[in-house]
């Protein structure tokens, strides 16, 4: 019997120390793939994904980079997206921030080689150029109910904050349960100094990370679309959801309105992750959603959407909880728990 399924890719951030060595352990069949994307690492002369992802040690200072995170989750991601159960059918494909770039691959709108050279260039631009910083912070509480006033008292903080002289503060990322916020030093310290330490944990820095989706990243867009022309794009052959809930379908995705999307809006205005999960349910209504590895923090971004709008009337985290339990509906590619629910 057929399951319909999203994929959902993630973005930076999930390859961390338990992720070190997940392109050999999990798709070392995939090697001629990852050998390719090795090529143009190499003749940028910059180290292969394989060594990379091959090393026997891990630091956060190295592998939180743009450069060299990106590459590997892109690798990972869609390896994960290829090895789907042949009773999986998918139905559409997201992604969250710079999974966006994964997503499309993964969809087809850009081969596995031409998505890499996306995904590598505009990951070494951010590193390169790193401007401003990101923080998370929760909206909700640990019962994951959605909370729109304090959504909304926090989002109006932000705009104070990004009036003032000197400083600059955006909306990021939707993100669930929770607001990834960016901006200047001064933005992002004005917001930490506003607001309470809550669940021991937030407001929480995240190293090596830029402003992304926001005015600041201007300079980036443009030597991205400089260096990324339009012909690489193409038709895609699922569905794809971007950044502002909208589908691009096979067969009428008009590509250089997709290819100045990626490299235009995507990187310079928030990027509403929890819409295009959202989007995702009501269009689609998939059995499952499938978030590929490598990590697994963006399945719980993803259950938190799906509360928010009471999708199969689940309100909060219990109900969402006891619903996973009779039948898993967000499977994790990168928990070992998991993996095999959407590969076996």
């Amino acid at each position: 019997m057929t399951r319909t399924a999203v994929v959902i890719c993630p973005g930076r951030g999930t390859y961390n120390k338990p992720e070190l060595g997940y392109l050999h352990r999990h798709h070392a069949e995939r090697l001629p793939m990852f050998q390719k994307f090795d090529a143009i690492r190499a003749e940028a002369g910059q180290e292969v994904v394989t060594a990379l992802d091959g090393a026997k040690r891990f630091t956060v200072g190295k592998y939180s980079r743009g450069d060299v995170a990106s590459p590997l989750i892109y690798a990972a991601s869609l390896a994960d997206a290829q090895s789907l159960a042949d009773d999986i059918e998918v139905v559409a494909v997201t992604g969250n921030s710079m999974g966006w770039y994964i997503a499309l691959a993964a969809a087809g709108a850009l081969s596995d080689e031409n998505g890499f050279r996306v995904v590598n260039i505009m990951g070494t631009l951010m590193q390169e150029h790193l401007i401003g910083g990101q923080l998370v912070y929760p909206f909700t509480d640990d019962s994951w109910a959605n909370d729109p006033d304090r959504k909304t008292a926090l989002i109006e903080d932000v705009v104070r904050i990004d009036a003032l002289d000197h400083h600059d503060l955006a909306l990021s990322i939707d993100l669930g349960g929770m607001l990834v916020l960016a901006g200047n030093e001064t933005g992002l310290a004005a917001f930490e100094a506003s607001q309470p330490s809550v669940q021991e944990r937030f407001p929480m820095r995240l190293p090596n990370h830029a402003a992304f989706h926001t005015r600041l990243q201007a300079p980036v867009a443009a030597e991205g679309r400089a260096r990324l022309g339009a012909d690489l794009f193409e038709q895609p052959k699922h569905p794809l959801i971007d950044g502002r809930g909208k589908i691009w379908w096979p067969g009428a995705s008009d590509t250089a309105a997709l290819w100045d999307y990626t490299l235009g809006h995507q990187v310079t205005e928030a990027y509403d992750f929890t819409r295009a999960v959202q989007t995702a349910a009501r269009e689609f209504a998939p059995d499952l959603f499938i978030v590929t590895g490598p990590g697994a923090t963006l399945s719980g971004a993803a259950a938190q959407s799906l509360v928010q709008a009471e999708w199969r009337g689940m309100a909060n985290k219990s109900a969402f909880l006891a619903e996973q339990e009779a039948s898993p509906v967000v499977i994790a590619m990168g928990r070992d728990d998991q993996r095999f629910l959407a590969t076996a």
